[in-house]
């Protein structure tokens, strides 16, 4: 992947990324429901090493540098700031949530993992584990699963509710678009660096770079960490994406439900929205389970949410599943420096335990 630059819009004779559509990928194209825990792994290392947007990102840099341990020093070095950052950082199967992309991390072929090692190390000098990551040695392994799972509950799991109801929020705002203008009026609209020559998609990039769909569709992902253009894998093999940043407010990883939301909806309802916009499709009895109150409890402050246009809920296998609308993930990210308060975020996963040391990290 090679990471955003500071790009004017496409049509010039700069360089650019050309995503080849077929008739059959137009009808495959979709976007992501919600944030994807690896992508906003590896592009909010890029956020944090570097010093661009500082009016959005310069109070979280402040705020979450304290937090990290010297594991993240492994992850820095597969993910520069700029220049080519490892694929296999970023699975398919991410999107699933952190364990699922932790573990499809580990189970990278050895091939995939020189590959991408080899051409990190065309930019920059590989630090000296890498050998052994690429020969798929167990303890490095394990100790790149541990990184990115302390990285990811010390940096983004704090902010994941605020992450996540702006990512949907921004989804439910494309979903509109699609239903009046088509996927070619989604697409043409994604982004300012990005124009649809149908049947090319010509996305302005750090490097000239041909994208050839072949059938299988473009799964749009959009992030919070992304900045000033979309990004793609550099390896075409792969399942085709184009991450895409969302529309942020300074002081948007304040945490908890803004002052405004809470005043507005009282406490109790306004954690239950902030419940529903965390979770994917959660159920009463989740919510209930979520914020310690009782299912009674939480299906009479979801009936309040939902006769205020602020969630849609639907049944699936007998169970009620509630949804934020996009006045709802709104209402809740409209938030202030003086709303941030630290929030719960996600629950913690079991640690990768390490092997001895048998081939440890160096420095």
């Amino acid at each position: 992947m090679a990471s955003s630059a500071t790009l004017g819009k496409t049509g010039g004779r700069g360089t650019m990324l050309r995503i080849h559509f077929e008739a059959d990928d137009l009808a495959r194209t979709r976007i992501l429901e919600g944030p994807d825990p690896l992508w906003e792994t590896l592009l909010s290392l890029h956020m944090l090493q570097g010093g661009a947007g500082h009016a959005v990102f310069g109070e979280w840099r402040a705020s979450v540098r304290s937090r990290l341990d010297r594991s993240a020093g492994l992850l820095f070095a597969l993910a520069p700031p700029r220049g080519y950052s490892v694929d296999f950082l970023t699975p398919a199967t991410g999107a699933a949530g952190l364990d699922s992309g932790i573990e499809a991390v580990l189970s990278t072929p050895r091939a995939v993992f020189r590959s991408d090692l080899t051409e990190l190390a065309a930019e920059r000098r590989p630090p000296r584990w890498a050998a052994s990551l690429a020969d798929g040695c167990l303890d490095v392994l394990h100790q790149l699963g541990n990184a990115i799972r302390r990285y990811f509950l010390a940096v983004l799991a704090p902010s994941w509710s605020a992450i996540t109801s702006q990512v949907r929020a921004d989804r439910l705002q494309r979903g509109h678009v699609m239903l009046g203008n088509g996927v070619e009026g989604l697409l043409d609209t994604l982004h300012p660096t990005v124009r649809w020559r149908a049947p090319v998609l010509e996305v302005a990039y750090p490097v000239d770079q041909e994208l050839h769909l072949g059938g299988r569709g473009l799964l749009l992902v959009p992030s919070m960490f992304c900045w000033q253009s979309p990004v793609t894998l550099l390896d075409p093999g792969r399942q085709p994406v184009l991450v895409y940043p969302v529309d942020r407010r300074p002081g948007w990883f304040g945490g908890a439900p803004s002052r405004s939301a809470t005043k507005l909806l009282g406490r109790t309802r306004a954690a239950v929205l902030e419940v529903i916009c965390a979770l994917p499709a959660p159920t009463t009895t989740e919510i209930a389970t979520e914020l310690r109150v009782s299912p009674a409890t939480a299906s009479q402050h979801a009936t309040v949410l939902r006769d205020s246009g602020l969630i849609t809920t639907d049944r699936a296998g007998g169970a009620a599943r509630h949804r934020p609308t996009g006045f709802g993930s709104a209402l809740l990210t409209i938030s202030s420096k003086e709303d941030a308060d630290p929030e719960p975020g996600i629950r913690e996963g079991t640690e990768t335990r390490p092997r001895p040391a048998a081939c440890a990290l160096g420095s």
